[in-house]
C-alpha cells in the first residue's frame, strides 16, 4: 500500500462489501429452518418475518454500507480521471443501481418468503428490482464498450463482460426455462454478479492513480502562496 491515497485504500472496502454478502448468503440459512437455497431465493433470507432476517442484517451489515461507499468513490475518482466518457458513466449508473438497491430493498422487502402480492411486494418485485435490472445492465454494457475504447480499462472491460454473462445467465431463472428446483442457483447469477463488480470497481479504484482537485483546494493553495 505503499505511495497509496487514502481515497485508494478506501476502495478496497468494495471486497469487503462482497465477502459481507457472500457470508449473508451462506450463513443466514443457518437460522431459516427448511430453507432450500436451491430452490429459494437470497431474497426470502431478508423478507419481513423471515427467522433469519435478523442474522442477515447482522452479517449483510458491511456490504450495505460499503457498497455504496465504494461506488461512491469510484464515481469521484471516476470525474477526475483521463477515461472515456462512456467508462465513466458506465460507472456513474452502476452507482445509481447501488443507490436504488439498498434503499429500496431496504424500504421495500418482502412480505414474506416469495410473492405474497402486497404492495411492498409489488414494489419489490416490479419497481426496484426492474430498476435495478435495468441500471445494471445499462452500466455494464457501457463499462464494456467504455473499458475497450481508447482511454478506457482493461480490468473494467474483463471484469465487466464476466458479471453481464452472470447477469444474463440469472435472468434465466424468472423464464419458464428454469425448473423451479433450481431457481435459487440461477436467481444468484444476478445477484452475485452486482456484488462481485462492486468489488472489481474497488480494486480498480486501489489501482488508479487519483487527482481530484476542487476549487477549493486550489484557492486554498493561491492563498497560501
Amino acid at each position: 500500500m505503499k505511495n497509496k491515497k487514502l481515497i485508494n485504500i478506501l476502495g478496497l472496502l468494495g471486497i469487503v462489501s462482497f465477502l459481507s454478502y457472500l457470508c449473508a448468503n451462506i450463513f443466514a440459512p443457518l437460522a431459516y429452518p427448511g430453507y432450500n437455497w436451491l430452490q429459494q431465493a437470497c431474497s426470502d433470507l431478508s423478507a419481513d418475518g423471515a427467522p433469519s432476517l435478523k442474522l442477515w442484517d447482522s452479517i449483510s451489515a458491511f456490504h450495505k454500507a460499503f457498497s455504496l461507499l465504494t461506488m461512491v468513490i469510484a464515481t469521484l475518482v471516476a470525474s477526475s480521471s483521463n477515461h472515456n466518457k462512456l467508462l465513466k458513466l458506465g460507472i456513474y449508473l452502476f452507482t445509481a443501481m447501488t443507490l436504488v438497491s439498498n434503499v429500496g430493498y431496504t424500504m421495500f422487502p418482502l412480505s414474506e418468503a416469495g410473492y405474497a402480492g402486497t404492495f411492498q411486494d409489488i414494489m419489490h418485485v416490479y419497481i426496484i428490482t426492474m430498476l435495478v435490472v435495468l441500471l445494471s445492465i445499462s452500466s455494464l454494457i457501457l463499462c464494456i464498450i467504455g473499458g475497450h475504447k481508447k482511454n478506457g480499462s482493461k480490468l473494467l472491460f474483463i471484469s465487466a463482460i464476466v458479471c453481464f454473462a452472470m447477469m444474463m445467465i440469472g435472468a434465466i431463472s424468472a423464464t419458464p426455462i428454469i425448473p423451479k428446483a433450481v431457481f435459487g442457483i440461477f436467481e444468484r447469477f444476478s445477484t452475485m454478479s452486482a456484488t462481485a463488480f462492486t468489488a472489481i470497481v474497488g480494486v480498480w479504484v486501489y489501482k488508479s492513480k487519483v487527482e481530484i482537485k476542487t476549487e477549493i483546494v486550489q484557492e486554498t493553495s493561491v492563498e497560501n502562496n
